[in-house]
């Protein structure tokens, strides 16, 4: 009798512990939209500073505005609350410019670190003037 008790009681005891476990997070992991924002401002004004420039794939220069678009969100995610929405201009052209630099020599593309710089600026200036206000 004990052995059919486990063959019959287990499996649905693991069953409704993996459903109860599965569904207990019900709030989705959700990222912060800011970020999501910043990204894909960087990864756009990337690829369209990329296309002027002649310089780069469509893919690549959307993966190096998104870390840059990132990295400007970073920098002004480490500043408190309070102060967050009032970003320095300065600094979100300063944080996009290196930041493209180093992703661009990351991703391989070496021979153009003054362009992916100004490509980083370019991203900066365009999260600080679409963002400021908010």
């Amino acid at each position: 009798m004990n052995n059919i008790l486990k063959r019959t009681l287990l499996p649905s005891l693991m069953a409704a512990s993996l459903a109860g476990v599965t569904l207990v997070p019900a709030k989705p992991a959700a990222a912060d939209d800011q970020v999501l924002r910043d990204v894909g401002i960087g990864a756009v004004t990337n690829v369209v500073t990329g296309a002027v420039r002649g310089n780069g794939s469509v893919l690549g220069n959307a993966v190096k505005g998104g870390a840059t678009g990132a990295a400007v969100n970073g920098a002004n995610g480490l500043r408190n609350t309070r102060n967050r929405s009032h970003r320095n201009a300065a600094q979100d052209v300063g944080v996009g410019a290196g930041a493209s630099a180093l992703t661009g020599v990351i991703t391989g593309d070496k021979r153009d670190t003054l362009g992916n710089a100004v490509d980083g600026a370019a991203v900066g200036a365009a999260i600080h003037l679409l963002t400021n206000h908010k």
